[in-house]
């Protein structure tokens, strides 16, 4: 079955709500790594500048610990560039698991695709429209290597002054930025701040 391209970026708590969702779409799906995100300045700094840029998606579990990283994202973004997403209470254990959750609810991996894909179907485009479509550029770990934004003396600074050019925080790590980069910055905007940067 051909995968729907979403138009705008997918927040999901884990790595398997992420890989459930990438074998049925074309898009950016990003994880809170459940609690996690509670920590992660980084990743929150990440989320709200997306949604400066456009609006989000949020697709939590529907238990008990999904409400609280949802309740959280939704106190971080502004209301109007939330898209908010819920899965159906439906009691079950996913596969790879030994015993049930807590409440006993399927999460986002376990549910069935033909549900998900029901529930985004609405936000499925082409992948050419301009509202709201994100630039997902080909920036490699490479780039940032022969660029010094990693792997050299100065590269811890380099990374804070485009963080700060992008709204973003400092000290972040390459890959967290690296992340940051390809969803907010076509390659010619990267390379063009860059050079202001020089």
């Amino acid at each position: 079955m051909e995968k729907l391209r979403i138009i705008y970026p997918i927040i999901v708590e884990g790595r398997y709500d992420k890989i459930k969702l990438s074998s049925l779409i074309e898009g950016t799906v990003i994880t809170t790594d459940g609690f996690a995100l509670f920590k992660n300045l980084e990743k929150l700094a990440l989320l709200r500048r997306l949604a400066e840029k456009t609006p989000v998606i949020v697709l939590t579990d529907s238990d008990g610990g999904g409400k609280v990283i949802r309740s959280h994202i939704a106190s971080a973004i502004p209301k109007d560039r939330l898209i908010q997403l819920y899965i159906p209470q439906i009691k079950g254990r996913e596969k790879r698991k030994e015993s049930d959750s807590k409440e006993g609810y399927l999460g986002v991996e376990g549910v069935d695709a033909d549900i998900l894909r029901g529930i985004l179907l609405p936000f499925s485009g082409d992948g050419e429209k301009a509202d709201g479509q994100i630039a997902r550029a080909q920036i490699t770990k490479t780039d940032f290597f022969c660029d010094g934004l990693s792997g050299g003396e100065c590269s811890s600074q380099k990374r804070d002054a485009l963080a700060e050019a992008l709204g973003l925080p400092k000290k972040m790590t390459a890959n967290a930025l690296l992340e940051a980069v390809k969803i907010l910055c076509t390659y010619d905007e990267y390379k063009n701040i860059l050079l202001k940067l020089n």
